[in-house]
């Protein structure tokens, strides 16, 4: 039986943890872009040359790929929050999205960001010659046009949260914060002080309610 109830607690304390390092991850990683200060949309060939001979953007850019795992651990808990009564479907349906949304921002973030460190090992020459096939990829060309469901994982996490907010399973001002953050997080590239203004809320929302499932555990 401890040894059952010491499983649990560690998870418990895993969960709690999540809810604390996710936000601050998405922190780090929008306050490395460049032009932080002068927001404005991005094209393919924009992004391309944004992120040549950026180490920071490319380590945040990692860090956030290694986020994905605690979104789905977020996404479930909440699932498990709203298992019951009306919220359920909710719960199971915006838990779906953002499972799949999730797995598609670790793609995003592979085919976008961990090429471009890779191309860091070139040179500038050889790194031109590639324009053309690097413009097919940022234009999301192909298969790529699957990235587009990105947008799941804010709307799946919206839909959750919307039901937090309707049964009061979470305060009122966690469940508005996260909502209104986990909304403008997704904003398009080029306009990371909206992303970076999310994360802040986001991480007000839930660092306090980490602390709390980890006092609780302890």
């Amino acid at each position: 039986m401890n040894e059952i109830l010491l499983v649990e607690q560690i998870k418990q304390i895993g969960v709690g943890l999540a809810f604390i390092i996710f936000p601050l991850v998405f922190v780090f990683a929008f306050a490395g872009h460049k032009g932080l200060f002068k927001p404005r949309l991005l094209g393919a060939s924009e992004l391309i040359k944004r992120a040549r001979g950026e180490n920071l953007l490319h380590f945040g850019h990692v860090l956030v790929l290694l986020n994905t795992s605690l979104l789905i651990v977020v996404a479930i808990h909440f699932m498990n929050l709203l298992s019951h009564g009306p919220s359920a479907w909710a719960g199971l349906i915006g838990g779906a999205m953002a499972v799949i949304g999730a797995i598609i921002l670790a793609a995003d973030k592979g085919a976008f960001c961990l090429t471009m460190s890779a191309l860091e090992t070139i040179p500038d020459k050889q790194f031109e010659q590639m324009q053309p096939g690097l413009l097919a990829i940022f234009s999301k060309k192909g298969w790529l046009v699957l990235m587009w469901g990105l947008l799941l994982l804010p709307i799946g996490f919206a839909i959750q949260t919307v039901a937090l907010l309707t049964t009061h399973t979470l305060p009122n001002w966690q469940s508005i914060l996260f909502l209104v953050g986990v909304l403008l997080v997704g904003v398009p590239d080029g306009l990371e002080i909206v992303n970076l203004s999310a994360s802040i809320l986001m991480a007000a929302a839930f660092i306090p309610y980490g602390i709390q499932l980890i006092s609780a555990a302890i």
